[in-house]
């Protein structure tokens, strides 16, 4: 799946996902560096705290939810069609760490490994 179509890149990021141990101090340095208003835990996103950049994209932080989960920024690129996205990166080598899934009232996500690096999609 070209990311290039000869229309130019189209590449956005819809949510940043941080995941810390520190969730609260995490929040406060966001506000300061970059004027972010984090509202409270939302349920559905792993209860993360939420805030909504400007371009109108989230950026979420949240706990680990289990012990084995390493603290990760993780970017989840917006996309057409999440299963086409994902079976392009399982053919460019991709580790499927989360497989589409949906979230009622947000759209489809999906995560994946490649490079060593955490990769997120969404599908509105």
């Amino acid at each position: 799946m070209p990311i290039n179509n000869n229309m130019g890149i189209r590449m956005k990021v819809h949510y940043l996902e941080i995941v810390a141990t520190d969730v609260a101090t995490v929040c406060a340095a966001q506000a300061a560096t970059n004027y972010a208003e984090f509202g409270g835990p939302v349920a559905d996103q792993g209860t993360a705290r939420t805030a909504t950049a400007s371009d109108g994209s989230l950026i979420g932080v949240r706990a680990q939810m289990h012990e084995s989960e390493d603290p990760v920024v993780r970017p989840y690129w917006l996309v057409d069609d999440i299963d086409a996205a994902v079976a392009a990166a399982v053919e460019s080598g991709a580790e499927i760490a989360h497989p589409p899934m949906e979230i009622p009232g947000r759209g489809k996500f999906a995560i994946y490994i490649l490079g060593g690096v955490h990769h997120g999609l969404w599908q509105v």
